[in-house]
């Protein structure tokens, strides 16, 4: 069946200001945390016909909540809304997006657009290919951000996957209050570049974190993790763990790319920790060199014109949830004294990990730097750009890995962590995931509160102080 005309009465140069109605209406399907950032941004920009619902029993509250907004309904389920609106968003967790279409995409008004909001798009490309009428329209997005960051100047993913052009720019017309940088791949294209900008991040943090909390330490209150590259390294794991935990599990476990390099990820730990045991200097150095070599280029020259993300450790400090002054370690419980007025050295396992996974898959993370980099995987690669491309703090890391032990009970932890969560992963268990997430957060959730004004604020110094984003927005 041909595709029906696109909204013949609504002209897609159109604005939030122009008369209500002419406005398309606005659907959104879901309204857990990035379905009410949705619903704030576009109301708040002047969109005036916005028909929202989630799971039955948030009916009321959902109603009371928004009771004194004018331009926002709010619907009893899916099927009021798939019928009724121009534009329709499901903004619901990847592992149910085939169940939520099936059951309300039958409904989906006559010549309309449906999108998705879910970080894996190979289900929900099933799912709409699947449900939804041929006289539909499908463009997907997806904000590379989560709830609590300003959508300004971040990538927002646009899928002109099955529409005409005059319905992806209403689409972009509807969205462009965000103040997003439009980017736009197909679904395939978006699966392998969040699996590279954000798999091994999130299993580095999680690693992290779940190792810290097996050692039953808090380790900055010790001593350890104060200044500078550790000080990204504490405010991410707790930014991470304050969140949902499906936010990270259907991208581990839904994508099939992410399971690959969470894979690889875990056996990069594996063998350089063997290196270290074995103090296999030569192997240790040449392994990260060639590292160095693939993902940044002979001595960095990927990064010519683009200044490095990365302030100083100095300013870094100030975001510290440790102090400087407390660096004495004999009371800490894992044991190792340490007496100078300077953090102990470090092995950065979990960085060498990380870019020698990237190296080992033949990822060029710049390249996805660029195009449709996430807050968090900026600051991460911040840090690895910072600790790689100084040949005298890469040759210090290797010297700590080797011989001081500083570090060597948090590095067992991290090995055995990263290695369970791999398995988690390859198992595809999501109430697995979801136990081992929850347990880790309980034991860090006093310091979610302070962490997280830390990191906000961390993050938009570095944000503000990294490279323009790419002017052109499209995969190579």
């Amino acid at each position: 069946m041909p595709f029906a005309p696109i909204f013949p009465h609504i002209d897609a140069n159109l604005t939030p200001h122009s008369p209500i109605d002419m406005q398309p209406v606005i659907g959104l399907i879901g309204m857990g945390a990035m379905g009410r950032m949705y619903a704030k941004y576009l109301s708040e920009s002047g969109w005036a016909r916005i028909n929202v619902c989630d799971r039955a029993e948030n009916y009321e509250a959902l109603k009371a909540t928004y009771n004194a907004n004018k331009r926002i309904t709010v619907m009893k389920n899916g099927h009021h809304v798939s019928r009724t609106s121009d534009f329709i968003m499901y903004l619901v967790e990847a592992e149910y997006i085939d169940r939520v279409v099936a059951e309300f995409g039958p409904s989906t008004k006559v010549g309309s657009i449906v999108s998705g909001q879910t970080s894996v798009k190979a289900p929900e490309k099933a799912a709409f290919e699947r449900h939804l009428p041929e006289d539909v329209h499908i463009i997907s997005c997806h904000s590379l951000h989560g709830p609590t960051v300003a959508p300004k100047g971040q990538p927002l993913v646009l899928i002109q996957h099955r529409a005409p052009d005059d319905a992806l720019r209403l689409v972009e017309t509807i969205l462009r209050p965000f103040g997003s940088r439009f980017v736009y791949m197909s679904y395939e294209e978006h699966d392998l570049v969040t699996a590279n900008t954000q798999a091994v991040t999130h299993a580095a943090f999680l690693s992290m974190g779940t190792a810290w909390a097996s050692a039953s330490t808090y380790p900055w209150e010790h001593g350890l993790y104060v200044s500078g590259i550790e000080t990204v390294k504490v405010n991410i794991v707790l930014r991470i763990f304050s969140n949902k935990w499906h936010v990270y599990a259907g991208l581990a476990i839904l994508n099939p790319s992410a399971r690959v390099q969470i894979r690889q990820f875990a056996q990069s730990v594996t063998d350089i920790f063997k290196l270290m045991l074995a103090a296999d200097e030569a192997g240790l150095r040449a392994r990260m060199y060639e590292a160095r070599r693939r993902v940044f280029g002979e001595d960095g020259v990927h990064h010519e014109g683009r200044r490095p993300i990365l302030l100083s450790e100095d300013i870094l400090d100030r975001f510290s949830l440790g102090k400087k002054d407390g660096m004495h370690r004999s009371g800490s419980p894992n044991g190792h004294g340490h007496s100078s007025d300077r953090p102990p050295a470090n092995s950065h396992l979990s960085l060498m990990a990380m870019v020698d996974s990237w190296s080992h898959l033949g990822i060029q993370p710049t390249v996805h730097l660029e195009l449709a980099a996430t807050p968090i995987f900026r600051m991460w690669f911040g840090v690895a750009e910072y600790l790689f491309l100084s040949k005298v703090r890469l040759d210090a890391a290797i010297q700590a890995a080797l011989h001081d032990v500083s570090h060597r009970y948090d590095d067992v932890e991290f090995v055995v962590a990263s290695r369970g969560w791999s398995q988690c992963v390859s198992f595809g268990n999501f109430d697995l995931y979801r136990q081992k997430f929850e347990e880790t957060a309980s034991f860090f959730e006093s310091r979610f509160e302070e962490a997280n004004k830390l990191g906000s604020e961390m993050l938009k110094v570095i944000m503000d102080t990294s490279t323009e984003p790419a002017k052109i927005s499209k995969m190579p």
